[in-house]
């Protein structure tokens, strides 16, 4: 058996390769410690590192105010880029996650984000906000993190006294919490290759003027859930945008699958069909004129095209099914509102990934006590928990295509020996669906008829195992 190389192999390597924090040393340093945590996702820095050097070395890394969060995006950022030659669109989904370190005591520059219990109101819990914006394609494969901010609170008692008034109407967004909508869309542009159509796709909390007016400026396309009742023009006739599409003329139909309610003691969600009714028409959205904004940006009125998907014939004791799209990508028939719907479909892959930065990687258990190296500790984690996710859904997508391109040599041989019990290799490396069912199933996953594809959960578990049986073909066979 020929010798395998494996360290230029593993997709950490890949992914940093041209990281540049000023210092050679610490780029080999940050490439080796991301591959470590990589490898295992569930388990703490001193668990995932070789020995008490390489521990330190990783605790010292975190701490180096060389290494930037900056810096580790940007690499990553360079991969989505290469990634995105030949779509013709991306979906770019916006979203807000809170971490939780109320219990680490000793972390200073964490600020409060909510309360611990509901019974308890006083009780703040205390922590880290993290905005990140999810880049998929139009099939849903997720392509990356193309924009994360984080942050913490200041304390209550140190909060401007406007935002606990009315007053706060007359306070640009720029001062606001609200500014992370507008950052995001703003800081994603540079890293679109021309030609390629990115949409940003947010709720109902990005249900804001100057998120509109902003797009319009920087001439990129958007899909939001509105929140508000918006004053808008029609032909210069005045009114409020559900009043408005409730005389518009139904479309059609439209039947799409949804999550019904938990029965109690049920663990997975069942499914439903959801038969909606589709109306759309094009408005113009009017601005608040006693609310302050960026005149150059925020003109009177903003052209827009308004969706509305409202369910029909819902179960009794079933909230009937509501949303109330905007967007400035153009729906001009039947069949672009159905495509607007599907696209707002796939917002909750952006939650799906929250859950595998928090469960799969524990970056809540992380005791780094700042919140400035928790920063950089949590990005790494974040294209981490991208990769895995990406795992998941790449055997949805591209089924057939070769594994190599999402294992190294030494990963997918390690995997098929120790699965067919065998040393004698294949001619041909195995299909993508055949290594991830492979994966999922060292992390319990079955494969039965009823089961469908491997999910997060399964998948995660198995890659820890798998990085496990891949140092041991390393040490046992790499010099055969």
């Amino acid at each position: 058996m020929a010798k395998t190389e494996t360290v230029d192999e593993h997709w950490c390597i890949r992914e940093f390769g041209d990281i540049d924090f000023g210092d050679r040393r610490l780029d080999l340093r940050f490439q080796k410690t991301a591959r470590r945590i990589a490898d295992l996702p569930l388990a703490s820095i001193n668990q995932a590192c070789s020995g008490w050097a390489e521990t330190k070395g990783a605790y010292r890394l975190f701490s180096n105010e060389k290494v930037s969060v900056k810096s580790i995006l940007d690499a990553h950022r360079r991969r989505i880029k290469e990634r995105i030659q030949g779509h013709n669109r991306i979906l770019i989904i916006q979203d807000t996650s809170f971490l939780n370190y109320t219990e680490h005591f000793k972390t200073v520059g964490l600020g409060p984000i909510g309360c611990v219990n509901k019974k308890k109101t006083k009780a703040d819990s205390k922590g880290l906000i993290v905005h990140t914006a999810l880049t998929l394609s139009q099939e849903g494969l997720p392509i990356g993190i193309l924009a994360q901010d984080m942050w913490s609170r200041e304390p209550k008692e140190e909060r401007p006294a406007w935002k606990k008034t009315a007053k706060r109407k007359r306070v640009s967004i720029e001062n606001k919490e609200s500014n992370k909508w507008l950052r995001s869309i703003s800081g994603t542009q540079e890293w679109i290759p021309a030609g390629v159509q990115a949409v940003t796709i947010a709720d109902r909390e990005s249900d804001l003027f100057e998120f509109v007016a902003r797009a319009e400026f920087i001439h990129t396309h958007y899909l939001i859930r509105s929140c508000w009742d918006r004053a808008i023009q029609v032909d210069h006739e005045a009114y409020y945008l559900w009043d408005y599409l409730s005389i518009v003329e139904s479309a059609g139909t439209y039947e799409i699958e949804v999550e019904a309610p938990r029965v109690a003691k049920q663990k997975v969600a069942p499914k439903r069909v959801a038969k909606l009714e589709i109306r759309f028409s094009r408005v113009e959205l009017r601005r608040n004129p006693k609310k302050k904004v960026n005149r150059m940006e925020c003109p009177p009125f903003l052209p827009t095209y308004a969706v509305w998907a409202k369910e029909i014939d819902s179960p009794q004791d079933v909230e009937p099914l509501e949303w109330m799209l905007l967007t400035n990508v153009p729906v001009e028939s039947f069949n672009d509102a159905k495509e607007r719907v599907d696209w707002y479909k796939l917002r909750w892959h952006i939650e799906n990934f929250h859950k595998v930065l928090k469960s799969g990687l524990n970056v809540e258990l992380c005791r780094l006590q700042a919140a400035e190296r928790l920063e950089k500790y949590v990005t790494l984690c974040s294209i981490i928990a991208w990769y895995l996710y990406w795992l998941t859904h790449v055997n949805r997508v591209e089924p057939e295509s070769q594994c190599t391109k999402i294992l190294g040599e030494h990963e997918w041989k390690a995997l098929y020996c120790r699965i067919n019990k065998t040393r004698d290799l294949p001619k041909q490396p195995p299909t993508t669906r055949e290594v991830i069912r492979w994966i999922a199933s060292l992390g319990g996953f079955l494969g039965r008829k009823g089961d469908g594809e491997p999910g997060i959960i399964t998948l995660w578990r198995g890659y820890q195992r798998l990085s496990d049986i891949s140092e041991n073909w390393i040490l046992f066979y790499q010099h055969e």
